[in-house]
């Protein structure tokens, strides 16, 4: 089943942005009465047996699914003169009289506007997408803070837990990313945040600290941090400190509070709520326990003595309890182990996984000092982050720099909203906004891979693109939709590079014609070709090559199981 829902997510995937990127070619060849002879989705024969065959024929084109998936192509008359030589007794393509139904014989504005026709069709279909789900409605996270990390700029302004973000800096907030990206750009300066907490106005000054991160490309630069996150803090119990008032009870580190009293908790903030409103001498946590690594949970009635502040009780919330160390990793030889709590990094205190993460991704392999508990009594520890690769959960990998621990899940969804704009007035302009934004953010990864800023280790082949697609089909049709807009605008923009055998390299050969007034030289044409087959070669191979080391160690027990060895 995992094989058939690999190739149809790949198949589907590819077939619409092969059908959308043709069917652009097509649509404008026939308005400008080009003679199409055939349009083909895949390369090779038409898929079939025996007499059964995709392909059929309507007026004076032929329609073809073909065995190869991996392209597609729109054959019209006049689009290679110097290969259309016929057989002895085969009928020339255009009658007398028909010759200006060639598509080198129409204008020069003409044929442009055919080739860029393939991938305009490729960045039509982003604008599609969105247009549509943004009329259906797409959840998208609400401005409302789910996490204020302790000794933070938030902290130190006042911000909370569930305050409504409105405005920074003058500029109206609608969702969390918009308040995200406004912070990381503005790294040491302040800003002015207009909330609304429990339904009352107010305005708040927050310093914005510059530190180290990670832009949009994994590259390391400063970024603004004001210490405050989207998601909530998991009900997961942290104990810093020996000899606190709940080393005398039966909780434990790594203990998932699920009641406070009977009553359900949901996060950290639900929890803190209860216990301080709890009254009498103790209060009843259920909890669930862990027992082993590979043992599901089980759950635990747990009495605690009632203080009114869990920091009174000695608890803190759990962002960064370790939950494994990989083998031969700095962690490991730095003596970190399962179940060890991070408190600080730096001197600082760890108030989210998310940040700790991105400190240690930006640290150039600087050591960091790193304070964590282990049975309630604190250790120091100093730590170099490695360079080394990892996936990223799509099959392509990337490198970072990592110390080599895995956390335990610290964080449940924040508030979500539904992005929903009926009005395609209002929704069209959105789309064609959202789609120069993602074509933007491509232009600039692909400027960083050109000069080595971005390892060339992620530039996927068909395997690669196979797998992402699977990935995607298995998390959701937003997901899906979210991948084929990715590499729809990914295939329009690689063939508007004027590479020879690409639509802007053709593009080019044609623009070239027409400065000159009169064609190129068959030698001419053939020589560029050739240029261009060669490096279209070697960027598949490279592509190809990526695809096959990153599964070149599976490849190899699969031959081995296979032969018994």
């Amino acid at each position: 089943m995992t094989a058939l829902s690999f190739v149809f997510a790949f198949v589907l995937m590819l077939g619409v942005l092969i059908f959308v990127h043709e069917l652009g070619h097509f649509l404008v060849a026939k308005l400008f009465d080009v003679k199409v002879l055939r349009f083909s989705l895949g390369f090779g024969p038409a898929i079939g047996f025996g007499r059964w065959r995709l392909i059929f024929r309507r007026g004076e084109t032929e329609y073809v699914v073909a065995w190869l998936p991996i392209g597609g192509y729109v054959k019209m008359v006049g689009e290679n003169p110097e290969s259309e030589d016929l057989a002895e007794g085969e009928d020339p393509p255009l009658a007398p009289g028909e010759e200006h139904r060639a598509f080198n014989n129409k204008p020069v504005w003409q044929r442009l506007l055919i080739l860029f026709a393939g991938p305009g069709m490729n960045l039509l279909l982003p604008v599609l997408i969105f247009a549509t789900v943004l009329g259906i409605g797409m959840p998208r996270p609400d401005p409302v803070i789910g996490t204020v990390e302790p000794s933070s700029p938030a902290e130190r302004a006042g911000l909370a837990v569930g305050d409504r973000i409105v405005a920074i800096a003058g500029q109206p907030i609608r969702w969390w990313t918009d308040f995200e990206e406004t912070v990381r750009t503005r790294a040491g300066t302040s800003a002015t945040l207009r909330i609304d907490r429990d339904g009352e106005p107010l305005e708040l000054e927050v310093p914005i600290e510059a530190r180290a991160g990670l832009d949009a490309y994994g590259s390391e630069t400063q970024v603004g941090f004001v210490g405050v996150g989207h998601s909530r803090l998991a009900a997961v119990i942290g104990v810093p400190d020996a000899e606190a008032p709940v080393d005398q009870t039966d909780l434990r580190p790594g203990d998932l509070v699920t009641h406070v009293g009977g009553e359900p908790v949901h996060d950290w903030n639900e929890l803190a709520a209860r216990y301080a409103a709890a009254s009498g001498e103790s209060v009843d946590f259920r909890v669930e326990r862990a027992v082993g690594e590979d043992a599901s949970p089980r759950s635990l009635e747990v009495s605690v003595p009632a203080r009114g502040d869990l920091r009174a009780l000695g608890v803190v919330a759990a962002t960064v309890l370790i939950e494994q160390v990989s083998p031969d990793s700095p962690a490991e030889r730095a003596g970190l182990e399962r179940g060890d709590l991070i408190v600080t990094a730096d001197g600082e205190p760890v108030g989210s996984f998310a940040s700790f993460s991105e400190r240690v991704r930006a640290s150039g392999g600087q050591a960091l000092t790193l304070v964590y508990a282990r049975d309630g009594k604190r250790r120091e520890v100093r730590i170099e982050p490695e360079r080394r690769e990892v996936d990223t959960g799509l099959g392509i990998p990337d490198e970072r720099w990592l110390i080599g621990i895995t956390a335990r899940s610290a964080a449940v969804p924040g508030v979500m909203g539904i992005d929903r704009e009926p009005n395609p007035f209002v929704s069209l302009p959105r789309a064609v906004g959202m789609t120069a934004d993602l074509t933007r953010t491509f232009l600039g990864g692909l400027s960083r891979l050109v000069t080595g800023e971005v390892s060339r280790k992620q530039l996927a082949g068909p395997i690669g693109i196979a797998q992402i697609a699977h990935s995607a089909f298995e998390r959701g049709w937003q997901a899906y939709l979210s991948t084929l807009v990715l590499i729809s605008i990914n295939l329009a923009i690689l063939n508007l590079l004027p590479i020879p055998l690409l639509d802007g390299g053709q593009a080019l050969l044609v623009t070239v014609e027409g400065i000159k007034r009169s064609p190129l030289s068959l030698r001419t044409r053939e020589l560029v070709q050739q240029v261009g087959l060669t490096f279209l070669a070697l960027l598949m191979g490279l592509a190809f090559w990526n695809d096959l080391s990153r599964h070149w160690q599976s490849f190899i027990e699969w031959v081995r199981q296979g032969a018994g060895l």
